[in-house]
């Protein structure tokens, strides 16, 4: 379904991609669990769809919303966010290239570039992504990407998109913009220059902790073009099932964000009020070196914060282990809350490398429970 490009974003996300069944009239679109599809002559599809791995409707559904919902022309979904970052380093870079990193990025980010892309022939600089004389000093005739989060994970530093974008691009470079902590509801890189945004919709966008899934959008039709050639020669498609479940939960998308706002604030307000909480990392706080950067560029500010703790690295440990409705769980993004260890957990393969977090931080996901209950929970963690 096409519909207006003033349209609201919840607007959107409800209806792009998802009208009313032809054949039936089902409200909620069909999942088409099938593998391959059946042509009446030799060569010739009725939609074209001839096998699932390079197409499949409901799959189809997903990646025009998701398109329509970062303002761009071209989605496709993956069976995970890594299978999206894998698909696009393929795309986007050949062996000899170098590409620029955030010194604080996703470990899983990190570990596919570093064991996976440098074998393969690529070289990565990573420098703290909100300094932009340090991005700049970073390029080299061989740049052909910047990667870059914002908010970054786990220490939610803020990268000025806009100004990153004219960097890459007077270098003749790309920008690749992880979206995942923003979601496309508070955030939406390609309108401020990026080129390709990149999400793993098992997160805020999925928000129920029960797919893994990712998903590649650009407003450049060679690259959209490339990405949907990758994924159907290397497979890592996103299953019709999955899909539904990703578009299910990208209806409900923007009331959800709100709410983890909110609750997110008043946690990241209980914590830097706290005698043994040493940093608060929240990109709303007005301390937050990047804050007047994302007050430009965001909606709101998300709904993770991370903090270091007093005692180090043990009593952080501990207090992960005593909260009652703060799940001890890796993931993010889900209705739920949950915490971690990013030192031990999430972030364990960039130890011993510049990536390198600090052992006393916590990370939270601020879910949508009751804000009074998840903030006795940690009040009662800390004490």
């Amino acid at each position: 379904m096409t519909l207006p490009a003033d349209d609201g974003f919840s607007t959107r996300a409800i209806h792009v991609g998802q009208e009313p069944d032809p054949t039936t009239g089902a409200v909620v679109l069909p999942i088409y669990q099938t593998s391959t599809f059946a042509q009446d002559v030799v060569g010739q599809t009725r939609a074209g769809y001839d096998y699932s791995r390079a197409g499949n409707p409901t799959s189809t559904a997903l990646e025009l919303a998701l398109a329509s919902l970062e303002r761009g022309r071209h989605a496709k979904a993956f069976a995970s966010g890594m299978a999206a970052a894998d698909t696009a380093i393929r795309a986007m870079l050949r062996p000899g290239d170098h590409l620029i990193i955030p010194d604080d990025a996703y470990g899983g980010s990190f570990r596919l570039i570093d064991k996976i892309g440098v074998p393969w022939g690529l070289t990565y600089t990573a420098v703290p992504i909100a300094d932009l004389d340090a991005v700049r000093a970073a390029v080299r005739p061989t740049t052909r990407l910047i990667w870059c989060e914002t908010p970054t994970n786990p220490l939610l530093t803020i990268a000025d998109i806009y100004a990153i974008s004219e960097i890459a691009h007077d270098a003749g470079a790309k920008l690749l913009v992880d979206n995942t902590f923003a979601s496309p509801y508070l955030q939406q890189p390609l309108v401020l220059g990026a080129d390709v945004v990149m999400h793993s919709t098992t997160k805020y966008v999925g928000g129920h902790s029960d797919i893994i899934g990712g998903a590649l959008i650009t407003a450049d039709d060679e690259l959209g073009e490339s990405f949907s050639f990758h994924a159907k020669s290397m497979g890592g498609i996103a299953g019709p099932f999955d899909a539904w479940l990703t578009l299910r939960g990208l209806k409900t998308l923007a009331v959800r964000m709100e709410r983890h706002c909110d609750n997110a604030e008043a946690i990241a307000d209980l914590l830097q009020s706290h005698s043994r909480v040493g940093r608060v990392y929240y990109p709303g706080l007005e301390n937050h070196e990047g804050h007047d950067v994302a007050a430009g560029q965001m909606l709101r500010y998300g709904g993770m914060v991370s903090f270091r703790v007093a005692g180090g690295r043990e009593e952080a440990v501990k207090i992960c282990s005593r909260t009652r409705l703060f799940t001890l769980a890796e993931s993010l993004g889900g209705v739920e809350s949950l915490i971690e260890h990013p030192g031990l957990m999430t972030h364990a393969s960039v130890a011993g490398s510049s990536l390198e977090v600090p052992d006393d931080l916590i990370r939270l996901s601020v879910g949508i429970e009751d804000i009074d209950d998840l903030m006795a929970d940690l009040s009662d963690a800390l004490n």
